[in-house]
């Protein structure tokens, strides 16, 4: 199956973008499925290299770096990205800076859509 992950959230001080990339790695390492996460405004820090999380406190870099060893596609809005500073470089390993377009071509894609 293919699907798709939506999130909106930032990283920390809610837990939806939490759970989104918990079910979305569930289904990524599962037989047959296909696995693409966009991440859309205040989300798009998800994607922020070098987070320190306190030890014991779930980390959203080691999240995503773990979709990518399952072969999920993580891309990340490219305004949302521009109107917080954040650069490609400053992404996780495994995430690119995405599109509108991108978007909407995951969105015809896919066999699911799940919003966080």
């Amino acid at each position: 199956m293919k699907m798709l992950f939506i999130l909106n959230d930032p990283p920390y001080g809610s837990e939806r973008s939490y759970n989104g990339l918990r079910l979305a790695g569930t289904l990524a390492r599962r037989p047959g499925n296909e696995v693409h996460v966009f991440l859309i405004g205040d989300a798009v820090a998800c994607a922020t290299k070098a987070q320190k999380t306190p030890q014991g406190y779930y980390n959203i870099e080691v999240m995503l770096k773990g979709l990518a060893r399952a072969s999920a596609v993580t891309g990340v809005c490219g305004s949302c990205m521009d109107a917080r500073g954040m650069t490609q470089e400053g992404l996780v390993d495994g995430t690119h800076r995405s599109s509108m377009d991108e978007l909407a071509e995951w969105t015809e894609w896919a066999d699911k859509v799940s919003v966080f």
